[in-house]
């Protein structure tokens, strides 16, 4: 099973491509804070729930000076169906191979429905803007996680 990351740790940089065609490196982003949000698979319930919270939440979050990226195994044109059948508009990455998954420990054993399966872990990682993760949670329930991480960030209701 793969470590998870806990606050001051050193968050893994990375390259990957995203929906709209182009690719996302963390490390371009040092200087800001940086929600990276993993979820299983696009367009499923729980994942859309996810999703639109997110974008939902966009404007407070982008206000406070966070930037979000969601990340699954999902391939880019999955990814962009995804995101315009639902208006996302923040990049989703593409991460076919779980290279990244498994260094934000967000790929490994889980429950589903009580039976133990290797799977993407609903996972949210803040990144610092000295690119330390300031913020790490596993096991997230995808309706509420949003609000939650708000809350736990000190961020109000836009």
């Amino acid at each position: 099973m793969t470590d998870r990351l806990a606050a001051g740790d050193t968050a893994p940089d990375f390259t990957l491509a995203t929906a709209d065609g182009g690719e996302v490196t963390l490390s371009d982003l040092r200087g800001r804070h940086v929600v990276v949000y993993f979820y299983p698979a696009a367009a499923t319930p729980g994942c859309t729930t996810q999703a639109c919270d997110f974008r939902d939440a966009l404007a407070s979050l982008q206000g406070a000076g966070y930037t979000v990226l969601g990340v699954s195994p999902d391939p880019v044109e999955k990814l962009a169906r995804f995101a315009a059948d639902e208006s996302l508009t923040f990049p989703l990455l593409s991460d076919p191979d779980r290279t990244v998954l498994e260094a934000y420990g967000a790929y490994g054993e889980k429950k589903n429905y009580g039976k133990t399966v290797v799977g993407v872990i609903r996972s949210t990682v803040v990144v610092a803007p000295d690119g330390s993760v300031e913020l790490a949670q596993y096991n997230v329930r995808a309706k509420g996680h949003v609000a939650k991480l708000r809350r736990d960030l000190g961020i109000d209701a836009a």
